[in-house]
């Protein structure tokens, strides 16, 4: 038995409002990746400072000192373009996972996704469900209510508190940051980024909430620009779903003029962004799939087949075949890849040395008692490893030359040192004012540490 479904009768009115969205707890298959994913990521973020390499934090981004420490690597300013690698990689991994499967990082892997639901378990722990919720901030003030209300705030400020110190371990060593903490040491730039950071959580996961990820976001706008009709968004199958309506478990819908939907608003309860995803698919959308386990619990509950709202192309909802190697996927893939293996290869030929040579420009040249030509140089040695290390440095290009050097120049960890150099040389032998020169620094714990500067010796 078919039915004729007039266009008027697919414009639904929106559900969202301008208040506050009281969000419903759901179980469910997504709802499990989740909390999954959420603690392993929590966990993860948690962790992470903790972890020692060579009996020093493995992670360290000390801007202070100026030194990004990744294991048993050293990052100073001069290796920046590190950042340039990961964040276009990042960005086409995301273009990436974006054109194939819609926008999941908002709704599984995104910071403000996961203390947004933590915060929310929380409200619902203390506060209770969505209808007591909602009864709760409708009533009166009471002992009860700001009971309930000030235990709820408490547990906010306590995971806002401690996720921002866990944020800062990433930048101050984490023994020096909690030592500190429980003994009242902290600095003053160290207390005020802490609380910033911690007022930020706080604003973010327990009051603005969605509106961070439909109004503040950028990537809620642009999304589009990345989508195609291969896409897998959440879908609401309106051709099964229309006519909508409520009814008894045991009626059938084909006898009673309805469809699957038995409108029990169930899938706009749970969504965070607090929209009706029968309306089509909406920019404020987080892909989060907390409608389809809504949706397949009222399912079973009717006896109706799953996936009334489910993931799935434009493609596949019109009945076509979806394409998994579409131009615009590969594209985003490959250009992913490539930026991988061009920052892996970078990070691998990356020399742990850094030097300069820095001359004096008020005397280039001099004259010594003997008549014999020198010219002073000063070389800025950066050890960019985590261990002590001694160099040698030698010269050439001026076969006669005597280079006047200390013998043996040992550098700490991540630490710079300016080496005071002479060459001295006969002017008579030289033809030329200017000669090129090299510098050569040699690392004597590994020979495969070294490093050639150019410089010119000058005669008058």
């Amino acid at each position: 038995m078919k039915f004729d479904i007039k266009e008027e009768d697919m414009i639904i009115k929106p559900y969202k409002t301008d208040g506050p969205i009281y969000i419903r707890e759901q179980k469910g298959f997504f709802q499990k990746i989740r909390r999954y994913l959420s603690w392993v990521l929590m966990i993860a973020f948690i962790a992470i400072p903790f972890i020692p390499y060579d009996g020093k934090q493995a992670i360290l981004l000390d801007v202070a000192t100026q030194q990004f420490r990744i294991f048993g690597a050293t990052f100073l300013p001069q290796d920046f373009m590190i950042l340039a690698w990961i964040f276009m990689s990042g960005a086409f991994a995301l273009f990436f996972v974006t054109n194939w499967l819609g926008r999941v990082w908002c709704g599984y892997i995104c910071p403000q996704t996961v203390w947004m639901l933590l915060f929310t378990w929380v409200e619902h722990k203390m506060e209770g469900t969505r209808n007591q919720r909602i009864k709760l901030d409708k009533s009166a003030w009471s002992i009860g209510k700001v009971r309930k209300k000030a235990i709820k705030h408490s547990l906010w400020l306590a995971i806002s508190l401690f996720t921002a110190t866990s944020f800062m371990a990433y930048f101050i060593p984490v023994k020096v940051l909690y030592s500190e903490m429980f003994t009242l040491q902290w600095s003053g730039i160290t207390s005020f980024w802490v609380f910033l950071f911690a007022f930020c959580t706080y604003g973010n996961a327990g009051f603005l909430r969605e509106k961070m990820c439909t109004v503040a976001c950028p990537y809620s706008r642009f999304q589009s620009v990345m989508f195609d009709k291969d896409t897998l968004v959440v879908t609401y199958d309106s051709v099964r779903g229309e006519h909508r309506g409520p009814r008894k478990r045991k009626d059938e819908p084909a006898k009673v003029g309805l469809g699957d939907c038995v409108d029990c608003n169930l899938c706009v309860d749970v969504c965070p962004a607090g929209i009706d995803i029968r309306n089509g698919l909406q920019y404020e959308c987080i892909n989060c799939g907390l409608c389809i386990d809504a949706c397949n619990d009222t399912m079973n509950k009717f006896g109706y087949a799953k996936n009334l709202i489910s993931y799935q192309s434009e493609n596949q909802a019109e009945g076509k075949t979806t394409n998994p190697f579409r131009l615009k996927l590969l594209g985003y893939a490959s250009l992913t890849a490539l930026l991988l293996v061009t920052m892996v290869i970078w990070v691998f030929n990356r020399t742990p040395i850094e030097a300069s040579v820095i001359r004096d420009r008020n005397a280039l040249y001099r004259m010594n008692y003997e008549g014999l030509v020198e010219n002073p140089y000063t070389l800025s040695i950066i050890n960019k490893t985590q261990q002590t290390m001694s160099y040698h440095i030698s010269m050439s290009g001026l076969d006669s030359a005597e280079l006047k050097v200390p013998t043996r120049i040992t550098i700490e960890g991540g630490q710079m040192d300016l080496v005071p150099v002479t060459a001295i040389a006969d002017g008579y032998e030289l033809t030329k004012k200017s000669t090129a020169i090299k510098f050569t620094i040699d690392a004597l714990e590994d020979s495969s540490i070294t490093i050639t500067k150019d410089s010119y010796f000058y005669k008058n």
